[in-house]
């Protein structure tokens, strides 16, 4: 069974970094991929990036891929968000999902091919 326990979000103020992680309990293989979501108050939920499990290799959204930086560690298939410059819109719940059985050699972050989530952190950033 695949569990997926976030951490890292809290009140950030304005202009700062902050690093997400996500802990996958559960993966067997290195077929799988890992995504980063979120969704705020009021709007869907939103595919930010995404990390193959044994090339690495990584895609982001067009929006904000400029402040945002995934990366895992494979022997403790943790994966990091880090978002810099935040700004108040990047207020949100931010979940992980992880996507088992994967063979691609590219993920893609729509969130129907997720199998597995995560309960979110929240991230509010004010000044």
């Amino acid at each position: 069974q695949v569990q997926i326990v976030e951490s890292g979000g809290g009140l950030v103020q304005p202009g700062g970094p902050l690093t997400l992680t996500c802990v996958v309990y559960g993966l067997t293989d290195e077929y799988h991929a890992i995504a980063w979501f979120r969704q705020a108050p009021g709007k869907e939920r939103e595919g930010l990036s995404c990390i193959t499990g044994s090339t690495e290799k990584t895609r982001y959204a067009d929006a904000i891929m400029d402040r945002l930086t995934i990366s895992k560690n494979n022997a403790r298939n943790i994966a990091y968000l880090r978002i810099d410059y935040l700004k108040p819109e990047d207020t949100g719940r931010y979940f992980c999902a992880a996507e088992i059985r994967f063979y691609g050699s590219q993920c893609y972050v729509d969130p129907v091919r997720f199998d597995y989530w995560g309960q979110g952190t929240q991230i509010t950033v004010s000044a």
